[in-house]
This record gives structure tokens, sequence and C-alpha cells, in this order.
């Protein structure tokens, strides 16, 4: 090999960068989490999935979760929805809602449905929920600190 050609590739590299967003820091785990979204939250419809949305105060960074139940089908089905999901949420991480907990429970139309369609749904959902979390969050600065 080249040592010109290395060098070329590295500046390749370098004018384009590849940048990959990453939701592990900002997935629920811990199935208290899940109730805890669940009991202080408020549920909300889309076309093709339900969703929850609730704010914490453990952290500014915004939590994501995804539920898929048996009822959604065989488990490489439930997968696939799974997946199509978190590629469209890794998409638009800069819409999360910071401070909140978001749970997304898809309907079985997520696994036929066109990628860009549910890539458009899911915007949308971000963009409620983070509009619902400024209300949430003006609310309690109106409120005033509690005895």
């Amino acid at each position: 090999m080249n040592p010109a050609n290395k060098t070329d590739d590295n500046k390749l590299a370098e004018t384009r960068p590849v940048v990959r967003q990453s939701m592990a820091r900002l997935r629920l785990r811990k199935h208290a989490d899940y109730q805890r979204a669940y009991a202080s939250g408020r549920k909300h419809q889309s076309a093709s999935m339900s969703w929850f949305l609730s704010s914490h105060i453990d952290s500014p960074s915004p939590r994501i979760g995804l539920t898929a139940g048996k009822v959604l089908g065989k488990a490489h089905e439930r997968n696939r929805i799974k997946r199509r999901m978190r590629e469209a949420l890794r998409r638009h991480t800069d819409l999360f809602p910071s401070g909140c907990d978001l749970i997304l429970h898809p309907r079985r139309s997520v696994l036929t449905m066109d990628f860009a369609k549910l890539e458009a749904e899911i915007v949308r959902i971000l963009q409620q929920a983070q509009t619902e979390a400024d209300r949430n969050t003006l609310r309690s600065a109106e409120a005033g600190p509690t005895p």
C-alpha cells in the first residue's frame, strides 16, 4: 500500500465525519422507571402508537422507553418494530424533551408502515412532547416552590 493513499484516505475521512448518535444513555431501563412514568404521566394517542410523557427530577437529560408486548406478534416481529422505532428516534435526538421520560407503545401497523411515515409520526410526537414539557415547566415555575 502506498503511504500517500493512506494519507488521502485519512483526509477524506476527516472531511466527511460520520456522526452516529447513540441512544444507549437515553434509554429507560428499569421497571421502576417505567412504572413511575406510567403513574405520574399522561397517556396520549397518535395514529399508530400511544405514548406517555412524564417529567422526572433525576436529571435534565431526556429518557426514552419502547415497549412491544406479545400482542404485536412473534419475537422477530416485535424486534423489528423496536429496531425501526429506535432508528427513527436516533435520527431526531435533538427533538427529545429535556427532563422528561417518554414511553412509546407501538401498534402492529408500525411493522408494515412506510418508514418515512413512521419517522414523520415520531417527529410529530416528539414535537408535541416538547410542547407539553414546556407547558408543564411553565406551570411548575408559576406555582413556585412547594413547602
